[in-house]
């Protein structure tokens, strides 16, 4: 039999995507196409490779043993046809799609734009907000690169942890908790809060840590984003609790004050993470060195703690 690589690529994009549909989507053909090329690829392995169970496709032992070495072997075949691990980046021209949590873009992202500009004023960058629910554009390759607090457990989605931060209270300047000295648990968890969440969750990691000390933190309220949380928090006694990353100096400015968090919780990390396709991809490894380098240097140069809570009895 004659070696396809296409088949090669059609079956790592269906044991990815676990469906025809889904893969077709990825590699940017019609459905039927798709399904012609599993058929082959069952033909030529004598395997069913994805089996109906319900609504959904089931790769087989066979398909689930051969995942990793099938795309193995096209990046390999990648390397062989496109040799050159250099990028004339004065000549680049690409868009890259980038899901950051929103506080990250607000601090990390002008820094990074200004670096990628600087080297690359052919490339562009497209931030694009996180979605409330669970979405394929990772693994499809629509999103380049995402930035947030969860580490994916998807197949052939590739996170490095490139810095942490801890949690601290927001409050408005002058709220009571302000003139209290340093804050009990007792003080934080009967105070009103205001949770930051997406998906609109009330609770969180620290009910669970007040409810080991005994405590029931009273939650009144979500918002979606940082920003949005610390605009309920100026105008009224609400507290924020936020990773201190998020917390620049102009918003302690801006009519807020940044406490330390009296129950304790490990630090929460931060996640670059991207698809394995293009783990060799020079043009997306100097994004990543970049995008890394802005995530890191605004966690070291932040310090919002140290400055604001000097002030805090104030």
């Amino acid at each position: 039999m004659q070696l396809d690589l296409n088949l090669l690529t059609a079956l790592d994009a269906l044991l990815e995507e676990g469906s025809v549909a889904g893969a077709a989507a990825r590699l940017h053909v019609t459905a039927p196409a798709m399904s012609r090329s599993l058929g082959r690829l069952r033909r030529a392995t004598g395997d069913q490779i994805l089996v109906r169970t319900g609504r959904e496709m089931t790769p087989t032992p066979y398909a689930v043993a051969v995942r990793e070495q099938v795309h193995d072997v096209l990046l390999q075949a990648r390397s062989v046809l496109a040799p050159s691990r250099e990028v004339d980046l004065a000549r680049l021209d690409r868009t890259f799609t980038l899901r950051w949590h929103d506080s990250l873009v607000a601090l990390a992202g002008p820094a990074l734009l200004t670096a990628v500009r600087g080297r690359a004023p052919g490339v562009r960058l497209r931030f694009i907000a996180e979605s409330s629910v669970d979405t394929p554009e990772l693994r499809r390759g629509q999103v380049d690169l995402e930035a947030n607090a969860a580490r994916p457990d998807t197949h052939g989605i590739r996170a490095e942890q490139v810095t942490e931060s801890r949690l601290v209270i927001v409050v408005r300047r002058g709220h009571p908790l302000t003139r209290a000295g340093s804050v009990t648990a007792a003080q934080y968890a009967s105070a009103e809060h205001i949770t930051v969440s997406r998906r609109g969750s009330l609770t969180n990691a620290l009910d669970d840590a007040c409810a080991e000390l005994g405590l029931t933190r009273h939650v009144v309220g979500t918002a979606p984003t940082e920003a949005a949380a610390f605009a309920f928090a100026r105008d009224s006694d609400l507290l924020v609790t936020v990773p201190d990353i998020t917390v620049r100096p102009a918003d302690t400015v801006a009519g807020l004050t940044v406490l330390a968090l009296p129950v304790e919780l490990p630090p929460a990390p931060v996640y670059l993470s991207w698809h394995q396709r293009y783990d060799t991809d020079p043009a997306h490894v100097w994004l990543r060195d970049l995008a890394r380098t802005a995530l890191a240097s605004c966690a070291e140069a932040g310090g919002p703690l140290d400055g604001a809570a000097q002030g805090a009895g104030r």
